[in-house]
């Protein structure tokens, strides 16, 4: 796949403009999900972070923005979107070891790497289970190509005893997520995300932990949006929420 020319890029800004990302003007781009999932991470200066298909960096970026003094490191199955990985952490400051590959085929180098924690924002689509994208990055985006299984399979196998793995998914995903942790990850955490009180969890984050022996644990939703419905133009964000996607919070997880 060819890398992009600059009049298909448009850059955009994270976190209160703290974080500025080129991406593709069409095709996969980046939301609040990969903020939310990087929010969520309790990692400290000094651990190190893996992100499986790291897309354009974002994630990684909000975290260490959040974090100074992380080792970072990206897997990204597509070619253009590892280069501007790469040109993102540059323009950043942050240094990112970025490796092409497909998970179920990772470089040795890598293999030979722990980490702390790994993070993830997978396909949210089964296979044939959405309409086809037009474009081919945003298709493999969004629609699964390696089952979660595998994602959680390499994650746990690049996990350093104890560490930490963090996946965000559509909520209608979580029995294969739980599935894909089964004799590999324990300490199960679910904390769902509903766009509104009332409303039913669209997406969930998962906490998982190498070695874990804790007991499965299924959070209370957190909610995004103040109301019960859309009333007005503009954000409406819950001001936990806010300060994470504007202020570079920690996402409030439950004790």
């Amino acid at each position: 796949m060819s890398g992009f020319r600059e009049d298909e890029l448009t850059r955009n800004g994270f976190l209160g403009g703290r974080v500025q990302l080129w991406q593709p003007a069409r095709g996969y781009r980046a939301g609040v999900d990969p903020v939310l999932l990087a929010a969520a991470v309790p990692a400290r200066a000094g651990e190190a972070v893996l992100e499986l298909g790291c897309g354009a960096g974002q994630a990684l970026l909000c975290l260490a923005a959040r974090v100074p003094g992380l080792a970072l490191a990206g897997v990204e199955l597509q070619s253009p979107y590892a280069d501007l990985a790469r040109r993102n952490a540059a323009a950043s400051g942050q240094a990112i070891d970025v490796y092409e590959a497909d998970l179920a085929a990772l470089p040795e180098a890598l293999k030979q790497r722990q980490f702390h924690h790994v993070i993830a924002n997978p396909p949210y689509y089964r296979a044939g289970a959405h309409s086809q994208a037009r474009d081919a990055g945003r298709k493999v985006a969004l629609g699964e190509g390696t089952p979660l299984a595998v994602w959680i399979g390499a994650a746990a196998r690049r996990l350093a005893p104890k560490g930490y793995l963090h996946m965000i998914q559509r909520a209608d995903r979580l029995p294969d997520m739980l599935a894909g942790c089964s004799g590999v990850l324990g300490s199960l955490e679910v904390l769902p995300l509903a766009p509104r009180q009332a409303r039913a969890a669209e997406l969930v984050i998962l906490r998982a932990r190498k070695g874990g022996r804790g007991g499965f644990r299924l959070h209370a939703p957190l909610i995004l949006h103040e109301g019960d419905r859309h009333e007005r133009d503009g954000e409406s964000y819950r001001p936990e929420i806010r300060a994470v996607l504007r202020d570079g919070a920690a996402l409030p997880w439950p004790g």
